[in-house]
């Protein structure tokens, strides 16, 4: 998904303000996601990520078959954008491509299935116990579409899936410029009028 970086990366250096705030809001945040959209032509590439806490309702890497389970099943959930980030069928958008995974923000790994590979050594590391213990979601989407004008909007069906979901923090990248958003549980729908 190299697309996303390159637009996301080239946009954030023509825009220096929005690079400082794209940096701050890597601050973990219970509650709070973040959705980077850039637009390029027809293809809209999309980079998610999520607490842990808010998508299967704790933060530290699966220890059980239950939280193991609960992880797998949110990670198929992530892997379907369409379903969590809903546009309009007018713009006629179909998934090329979707990653999703879980990884620690301390190491940042993941293996093949999206599992934090990174284990926690209590005796070596007990001053970083608690950072070791933070994990998010992470996704990447490709989505090509007939029409990226007639996405005048997009509708955050996400947080219908994750109910501890409360807000997402949304940097759109688009021939306009770059542009912040949030959306918020009681208000999930985002307005991209205006941007094309």
């Amino acid at each position: 998904m190299k697309t996303l970086h390159v637009l996301v990366l080239s946009a954030l250096a023509t825009s220096p303000a929005l690079a400082e705030e794209t940096r701050q809001l890597g601050a973990h945040e219970h509650g709070v996601g973040q959705l980077d959209i850039a637009f390029d032509g027809q293809q809209v590439a999309m980079e998610f990520h999520a607490p842990g806490a808010d998508i299967v309702g704790f933060e530290y890497a699966p220890e059980s078959a239950e939280d193991r389970a609960a992880v797998d099943e949110a990670v198929a959930m992530l892997a379907r954008p369409m379903d969590l980030f809903v546009l309009p069928e007018a713009a006629g958008c179909s998934v090329a491509k979707a990653t999703a995974g879980l990884e620690s923000e301390e190491e940042g790994h993941e293996d093949e299935h999206g599992h934090d590979e990174h284990e926690h050594d209590d005796h070596e590391h007990d001053d970083h116990a608690d950072e070791a213990t933070h994990t998010e979601f992470h996704a990447e989407y490709l989505l090509a579409c007939a029409d990226t004008s007639a996405i005048a909007n997009i509708t955050f069906a996400y947080f219908e899936t994750f109910p501890n979901a409360l807000e997402v923090e949304v940097q759109v990248i688009s021939d306009a410029g770059a542009t912040s958003f949030e959306v918020e549980r009681d208000a999930p729908t985002l307005d991209l009028r205006g941007l094309f």
